[in-house]
């Protein structure tokens, strides 16, 4: 267990933004045999084999072929790479009162209040266009604070813990240095930070940025028993990487695969979303033809991995009396009849039977009656390729938050079942 968490707290550490995560399961599948397919090439795949794509740098798709003829159907794993957070705008500094201030744009269902007062980082991607005209991107990640969001001291608010109301255009804007001048160039600062990580880096100018602020805060476990993961990004980058080791460690022998989407925090409507079109693509691609890919889909089942918010203990009440979650207490069934959740009798049925096999306990919720429910990728990519889905997740406190919090337990457990899925050796279809 203590070999798995660590490995998932560097992930963590080494992930602030989907791009960043992308490349290092890249590099793990790569370590276990994957090879890369490029969406612009011939896909000439008629052995049995190992294989990885990547869109848009940010969403990855990687599979474990036993059957690369006939419709003999996939096993699926989906989650996504993205987070709530503060992205960069384009126009990235203001000076104001004598302080360089980064401007920023909520991304996703983000908690606020949270980012005020930490230490945070830079990272994303970088378009750069060298002395050649050649046009090209490198990742940014800083390795030190270089932002600050600070609150308003109580001397001046003195309302402020009755509730304060935060103005995400004037409030959010971070300290980024002390300054005299009218104006500064943020191209510059971005130069100065990518070559010093790339000294031979030619950089003719800047293009484009797509950059957000990260917690600089190292994940950790909490808890009197060491029994808690505290982090940023959880949410969904725990599923992320236990649908990576479950699927490396899988042996089959059916199709598996797992589909790590960007976007699904604003909604998924993107080439690299679940609602996009990259894995209809890559299914098509594999299966040749619509009456095949037909007849694979009914065969197939997809579980979409995203946390789930356990029983907090301090609002108990915002719970389903019947249906609260804990942590380290299995994986959690999520289900919602309006089809925010994508489960129904079957997928669950299915879903119960692989923990049973694998002696994993489980866990159900639905959102109270009075109470609005979030969505995930399941239901999207369910309604997008019309394959049978479950929706499960690890329970989890502070979702959406800078930093999370999940059980030890529940990673381990997660990544046990989702492998279970890979090889159970009696599927009904």
């Amino acid at each position: 267990m203590n070999n798995q968490i660590n490995d998932l707290l560097g992930f963590l550490a080494d992930s602030p933004t989907p791009f960043h995560a992308v490349k290092n399961i890249s590099r793990r599948l790569e370590g276990a045999g994957f090879k890369r397919l490029e969406e612009a090439k011939a896909w000439d795949i008629k052995q049995p084999g190992n294989y990885y794509v990547v869109r848009n740098d940010s969403s990855l798709i990687a599979m474990r072929l036993d059957q690369v003829s006939g419709d003999a159907g996939f096993r699926m794993v989906g989650a996504h790479t993205d987070s709530p957070c503060l992205k960069v705008k384009p126009r990235a500094t203001q000076c104001r009162d004598g302080y360089v201030m980064l401007a920023v744009e909520v991304y996703g269902g983000a908690l606020l209040n949270p980012w005020f007062d930490r230490d945070l980082g830079l990272a994303g991607r970088i378009n750069i266009k060298t002395s050649t005209g050649a046009i090209t991107s490198r990742l940014l990640r800083t390795d030190r604070p270089v932002a600050f969001i600070p609150s308003l001291a109580i001397h001046l608010d003195r309302s402020a813990n009755e509730g304060r109301n935060i103005d995400r255009q004037k409030h959010l804007p971070a300290v980024l240095m002390r300054t005299d001048e009218d104006q500064h160039d943020f191209e510059d600062l971005l130069k100065t930070w990518l070559t010093k990580e790339e000294p031979e880096l030619d950089i003719a100018s800047i293009l484009s940025f797509e950059l957000s602020l990260h917690d600089c805060q190292q994940p950790a476990l909490v808890g009197l028993h060491d029994e808690f993961i505290a982090s940023a990004r959880l949410d969904n980058l725990l599923s992320c990487h236990a649908a990576t080791e479950a699927l490396i460690a899988s042996t089959g022998p059916v199709n598996r695969m797992i589909v790590l989407n960007d976007h699904e925090e604003v909604g998924s409507a993107s080439t690299s979303g679940a609602a996009g079109p990259f894995l209809e693509s890559v299914l098509s691609r594999l299966c040749r033809d619509h009456e095949i890919l037909g007849r694979s889909l009914e065969r197939s089942m997809l579980i979409s991995a995203d946390n789930a918010h356990a029983v907090h203990p301090n609002y108990a009440d915002r719970h389903e009396p019947d249906h609260r979650p804990l942590m380290n207490a299995g994986p959690v069934i999520k289900i919602n009849h309006n089809q925010n959740y994508a489960t129904n009798s079957e997928s669950e049925a299915l879903f119960r039977v692989v923990c049973e096999s694998n002696n994993i306990n489980y866990q159900s919720f639905v959102m109270r009656s009075d109470l609005g429910c979030g969505s995930t990728i399941g239901p999207i990519t369910a309604t997008r390729v019309g394959v049978r889905t479950v929706d499960i997740g690890v329970a989890q406190l502070g979702m959406h938050s800078i930093r999370e919090l999940a059980g030890v337990k529940d990673q381990v457990d997660l990544a046990h079942v989702l492998r279970g899925f890979f090889d159970y050796p009696d599927w009904p279809f």
